[in-house]
């Protein structure tokens, strides 16, 4: 069944939650007296079971190693910092309840936002209620519909966020000498996904390709073959799939077993950048063209490198992705960027720090520079497109902590090599 979030479906979770029996239902600003006399507390929920799961388990690892670090300097303005986090199950359904809960219950100074899209989504409306500033983990276009202008996006999607997953991959295709004509569009009915073909069908009319293919399929789909042969059928010469991590995987693993050949296939696909799904796939992943936020090239480890020798030595005993790539690291980073901002504002009012977070800049261990801009995008898009290549099923932990089965395509400045075109050239 597919579940679509509206703004009356949100409205209507909130309703829920505020009349649950195991919610408090004070509101106003009685419900957010604070103590200065102890910690600051932080709350948020997080994908730690579910599909989601495996990259929500690396942001958390990344939040408690920013909380040791403050604490073990002094604490924030002078106090110590308590996480205060909650399971939600990779279930946007569970999330209202979570952030009321957090807000009335636990009383909670500040939030800050789950994992992904789907889950920020619904959270957004509770915290809109609340006036408290809000920092979203990787939402696409979370607040395009809301506003609100206490919300700040921690994903590098810049300006145009629905656009900037597969520009990279149509920027490359666009190069290419004949240049392909024709697209299929293959994405999941949810948040993530539907905002995302919105962005590739946006840039298909930019840079002049013809559409022969656009649909989606339900997010419980397990068997991917109906849809890749319906592709082959319209020979398309890009294929780009918009999709959450199981679906990822299911999507690759037929188009390899049914031999689907496009010139370049791959574009928004949630969950490769995890080191279980890398690992799953291996060399399946060969000729791939997938967006990354951020990759361990020389130039992008260098003010992340610390971080990343302590979340790999935590990484076994937490049962998390051992390498901390994709979400570990900016787990670590919307956290710097709330320190910041209540260091600048010198204070944890909601206002102060919003007004502060709009009118400076912030530099974190992933990236430098971000300004908040329209509905709280950044300024500047931060976006990667990288090939798969070079692959084979003896590939391991050694060979994911590294760049020699990746290149960088766009943008220019980290771009670290060129594309094997066509795709097939890259299957070896």
């Amino acid at each position: 069944m597919t579940h679509r979030i509206t703004r009356r479906d949100l409205n209507a979770g909130i309703g829920a939650a505020l009349l649950s029996p195991a919610v408090s239902p004070a509101l106003g600003s009685a419900a957010f007296a604070q103590d200065a006399s102890g910690p600051i507390k932080i709350g948020f929920s997080m994908a730690l079971t579910g599909p989601l799961a495996a990259n929500g388990k690396q942001a958390l690892l990344g939040a408690k190693i920013w909380q040791d670090e403050i604490n073990s300097k002094g604490g924030l303005i002078g106090r110590q910092v308590q996480l205060v986090n909650y399971d939600d199950q990779s279930n946007p359904q569970t999330v209202p309840g979570i952030y009321t809960k957090l807000l009335d219950v636990d009383k909670c100074d500040l939030v800050v936002g789950p994992y992904a899209t789907n889950m920020v989504a619904p959270a957004i409306p509770v915290v809109m209620q609340k006036g408290k500033t809000f920092i979203g983990l990787f939402a696409l276009d979370a607040n395009g519909e809301f506003h609100y202008p206490k919300y700040f996006s921690m994903l590098p999607s810049g300006p145009t966020p629905k656009e900037s997953f597969t520009e990279g991959f149509f920027q490359v295709a666009t190069a290419q000498n004949p240049k392909p004509q024709t697209v299929a569009i293959a994405a999941e009915d949810a948040e993530f996904s539907r905002n995302a073909a919105e962005g590739a069908r946006n840039n298909v009319k930019t840079y002049g390709f013809k559409s022969v293919y656009d649909k989606t399929y339900p997010p419980n789909t397990t068997d991917f073959s109906p849809i890749v042969r319906a592709i082959q059928a319209t020979n398309p010469d890009l294929v780009v799939f918009c999709s959450y991590p199981l679906s990822s995987v299911g999507l690759i693993q037929s188009a390899n077993e049914l031999g689907l050949k496009p010139k370049m296939m791959g574009g928004a696909m949630v969950g490769l950048q995890a080191t279980a799904f890398k690992d799953k796939l291996k060399s399946k992943l060969n000729g791939i063209v997938n967006y990354e936020t951020w990759v361990p090239s020389t130039k992008l480890m260098a003010p992340a490198a610390d971080f990343f020798k302590k979340y790999q030595a935590r990484a076994a005993g937490e049962g998390v992705d051992p390498l901390g790539y994709y979400l570990g690291g900016w787990g670590y980073a919307y956290l710097q960027v709330l320190q910041q901002a209540v260091e600048g504002a010198k204070s944890i009012n909601d206002d102060k720090i919003a007004d502060y977070m709009r009118s400076h800049a912030f530099t974190t261990i992933m990236v430098a520079d971000v300004k908040f801009g329209k509905n709280g995008e950044w300024t500047k898009s931060g976006m990667l497109q990288v090939q798969y290549h070079d692959l084979t099923d003896g590939a391991n932990l050694e060979t994911w902590r590294g760049m020699s089965y990746q290149t960088v395509l766009t943008p220019a400045d980290v771009k670290t090599g060129n594309i094997i075109y066509p795709y097939e050239k890259a299957l070896g």
